[in-house]
């Protein structure tokens, strides 16, 4: 199929559980979500990502655009000024970029990742 669509992605369900994060001695953040699939194009990593509040860890490598659906919260990249974000808003991170977030409330975002 040419075209894939998620209708209404900032409330579709059916999220597959992908697990936990979160900081040590901080409680658990549950992520889910749902991966799409771009026929062709095996360098793309695309879907919808949903983590419940707390803070951790980036743990993406790879160059990445989001798009924040809806929560909010904040990324501190290391060595470098706090970022804040909203439903609404779209990052852009480099390739190899880590820091932390702080998710102060269910973040959900579509993202790709360029591997």
């Amino acid at each position: 199929m040419k075209v894939q669509k998620i209708h209404q992605s900032s409330a579709v369900g059916g999220l597959e559980c992908w697990g936990t994060a979160g900081l040590p001695g901080t409680p658990p953040m549950q992520i889910s979500g749902l991966k799409k699939a771009v026929p062709g194009e095996e360098c793309v990593d695309a879907g919808i990502f949903q983590i419940t509040p707390g803070t951790y860890r980036r743990a993406v490598k790879q160059a990445e655009v989001m798009h924040i659906l809806c929560g909010h919260g904040s990324f501190t990249p290391d060595g470098a000024d706090t970022v804040t974000f909203t439903h609404g808003d779209t990052l852009f991170f480099e390739a190899n970029t880590e820091g932390t977030w702080v998710v102060s409330e269910t973040m959900r975002k579509v993202y790709v990742v360029l591997l």
